[in-house]
């Protein structure tokens, strides 16, 4: 799996340095292989973007273990700039947190209502 990836996200990170001709030959390279047009669209966009200045290694496997079917090894694969736990060390962007509630509603105090004694034994 990481032979077939690591040259498409090459071809998509070199796009950018090349002249319009060569850039529209490495997308039709990419779509011969992977032949969905969304998938070609955010690898030439935010995919390079983040690996614009990495010289390799763009991918990274987790072993999970066996399945419990029939015993084959399962793995995951994911792409090393994107998976926030490992990038603890860089800086984040700052994001801002909007609440769509209204701020806590405070309760009016109630006044105590005083009693009054009627007296209908007087009668």
């Amino acid at each position: 799996m990481k032979q077939f990836v690591e040259p498409l996200i090459t071809k998509a990170k070199t796009e950018n340095n090349q002249t319009a001709e060569k850039g529209m030959h490495n997308r039709r390279i990419v779509f011969s292989s992977l032949r969905n047009k969304e998938a070609i669209t955010e690898l030439f966009g935010s995919v390079a973007e983040k690996v614009a200045d990495r010289p390799g290694g763009y991918t990274r496997i987790i072993k999970l273990g066996n399945r419990l079917g029939d015993n084959a090894d399962m793995a995951m694969i994911e792409l090393v700039d994107f998976n926030e736990l490992y990038n603890a060390g860089q800086p984040k962007k700052k994001t801002t947190r909007r609440s769509r509630r209204g701020g806590a509603k405070k309760a009016e105090p109630v006044a105590p209502v005083a009693e009054t004694k009627t007296d209908d034994s007087e009668e």
